[in-house]
C-alpha cells in the first residue's frame, strides 16, 4: 500500500492538470466544425452502443458520427 502523501501528491498533480487542461480549452469559441464533430461522436456513439451493444460498435458509432458532424458542421453558417 502506498503513503498517504505519495497518493496525495498524485491527486493533487492530477486536478491541477486537469484545470489547466479546462482553462486552455475555454481560451476561444469552437468553430461549428468543432461542435458538429463533438455532438456526432456522442451521437454516433450511443447510436453505435445501441445497435451493436459493444465497445467496438460504440467506438465505430462515435468515429462516423465525429466525421458526419464534422462535414455538416463546415457547412452550417
Amino acid at each position: 500500500m502506498q503513503p498517504i502523501q505519495y497518493r496525495m501528491r498524485h491527486l493533487s498533480t492530477a486536478v491541477v492538470l486537469a484545470a489547466g487542461l479546462a482553462g486552455a480549452g475555454c481560451s476561444t469559441s469552437p468553430t461549428n466544425a468543432q461542435i458538429g464533430t463533438g455532438v456526432g461522436a456522442v451521437a454516433g456513439g450511443v447510436a453505435g452502443n445501441v445497435l451493436f451493444g459493444s465497445t467496438a460498435g460504440t467506438v465505430g458509432g462515435a468515429a462516423a458520427g465525429a466525421l458526419i458532424g464534422n462535414e455538416v458542421g463546415k457547412r452550417a453558417r
